[in-house]
């Protein structure tokens, strides 16, 4: 836990060493720095939800953590600092995926984005300009029984246990229910039904045997 906490001491005075010669070199103003993470709170040692008094297990729900494809799996902040562009303190709800950061450099050197790429840029939103949305976001993950996860408008899709024949799935409204506490599949059908057609549709099989989903991949 020691070498952790002087892993994230030694991050803070990297980032500080940056941001120094960026001002010293007259860059700082028009350089975007990004600030983020790619999952939620851990649960294994050493980095326990307990570490550092944390309040990650409160905030997150059981078993919404690292590798679960929740809310609390995979719902985290995002910190842009373009002192040039942005202005202090604006914060935006834009619904944004990592498979963005692509499409967003590319827009940032007025590039071309290939026709194969599924993300979208976020510059407009940086920019404070109208910002378009995707249809629905994906997520897929081999572990921790096989998962699917689906974002489609205020409606987010789960299924779990796709490592066997019998998935389970899950729908909850995040605007009503950001926690997910409440299952209400059973519900609304139709949603249900144009869901499970955009996950078939969405999904590509995995190239490595490594990242199948046995009840999707079997051969």
């Amino acid at each position: 836990k020691a070498t952790y906490a002087a892993m994230i001491s030694y991050l803070d005075e990297q980032v500080g060493e940056l941001v120094s010669v960026l001002k010293e070199t007259g860059q700082y103003e028009n350089t975007i720095i990004i600030f983020t993470s790619d999952n939620g709170p851990s649960y294994v040692q050493p980095l326990d939800l307990n570490y550092f008094e944390s309040t990650g297990f409160l905030n997150n729900h059981p078993q919404r953590v690292k590798g679960k494809v929740y809310e609390g799996g995979i719902r985290v902040p995002m910190i842009v600092h373009w002192p040039r562009n942005i202005k202090e303190k604006r914060v935006s709800n834009h619904i944004s995926s990592f498979q963005d950061f692509y499409a967003t450099v590319l827009d940032l050197l007025k590039l071309n984005k290939p026709n194969y790429i599924d993300g979208l840029s976020y510059l407009p939103t940086l920019l404070n300009n109208k910002q378009p949305k995707h249809e629905y976001l994906y997520w897929e993950f081999a572990s921790r029984g096989g998962q699917q996860a689906l974002r489609y408008g205020k409606w987010k899709a789960i299924k779990t246990n796709l490592q066997k024949a019998n998935d389970n799935f899950e729908l909850f409204d995040l605007e009503k229910d950001p926690k997910e506490l409440y299952d209400i599949s059973i519900n609304h059908p139709d949603v249900v039904k144009k869901i499970e057609k955009i996950l078939i549709e969405a999904r590509t099989r995995p190239a490595l045997k490594n990242f199948y989903l046995k009840s999707l991949d079997s051969d």
